[in-house]
């Protein structure tokens, strides 16, 4: 081999190992991953379960259910619900005439009165019909027969109360009471609200109490007629039971236990 010969070659090795030192340099090759442990048999189980597992409940069914649940609670929360619903029918304790120069809308409670009327309110108590809303005459007599019902059972001030004027008038009035009372207490109760006491005079609320239970009812002073109907609201109660449809749970008078 002649000189030319092996320089050429030594040329062309110098050519060839430059190339591969700049690609070793520059270009490096990555070392492989090292290999992982083989999985036990216990994690591949449990693997495979939780894939199963998730296949079998997909995401839809878990959202119907939660709407299902939510719907559910939200018509119990809006009175969807027909619930029983109580009405108290009150007439006013007995009123005193010793000062005969008063109106008769400004006539005090007797000292009987005033007895009855802690007499009713405990037996209210006893019976669970404590109201949560009280609409009442604006009389003095009844004003003070429902003081001392509160004075009595301190329940009875947790109720929201209204004096309606119309209450006085409107129970001389042969055969309007019942109606009347009806409008009052839609337009002044809402459907959270289970149970209303309306106190007022005779001879409306006899009738009144009369017509709505269909039997014949007699209110003495400070007797208590309980009437009892089942509605989604106070006008479907009123509406589903009709004239006569009440149920009368019982009379409560001052002097006796309840009349069943």
């Amino acid at each position: 081999m002649n000189a030319n010969t092996t320089l050429t070659l030594t040329n062309i090795t110098t050519s060839i190992k430059k190339p591969l030192v700049l690609t070793m340099k520059f270009c490096p090759c990555p070392s492989p991953p090292p290999t992982p442990p083989p999985p036990s048999p216990i994690s591949s189980i449990r693997s495979s379960c939780r894939h199963r597992r998730t296949r079998s409940l997909p995401p839809s069914l878990v959202i119907q259910d939660t709407s299902t649940t939510t719907a559910a609670a939200s018509d119990i929360d809006t009175g969807s619900l027909s619930v029983s619903r109580r009405l108290i029918l009150l007439r006013h304790a007995k009123s005193s005439w010793d000062d005969r120069s008063l109106r008769d809308h400004d006539r005090p409670l007797s000292k009987s009165g005033e007895l009855d009327a802690a007499k009713v309110s405990q037996k209210l108590q006893q019976l669970g019909w404590i109201p949560q809303l009280i609409l009442s005459s604006d009389a003095l007599r009844t004003k003070q027969t429902l003081k001392i019902m509160q004075q009595q059972v301190p329940d009875f001030l947790d109720a929201e109360v209204h004096f309606i004027s119309s209450f006085y008038s409107i129970a001389a009035m042969d055969g309007q009471t019942a109606d009347h009372l009806q409008q009052a207490i839609c337009n002044y109760s809402r459907d959270d609200i289970l149970t209303v006491m309306c106190m007022g005079h005779n001879r409306g609320w006899e009738e009144a109490a009369s017509m709505f239970s269909g039997a014949s009812i007699e209110l003495n002073t400070c007797n208590a007629a309980l009437l009892e109907a089942a509605g989604k609201s106070w006008e479907e109660a009123f509406a589903s039971a009709g004239p006569g449809g009440w149920k009368l749970q019982a009379i409560v008078k001052p002097s006796d236990s309840p009349m069943l």
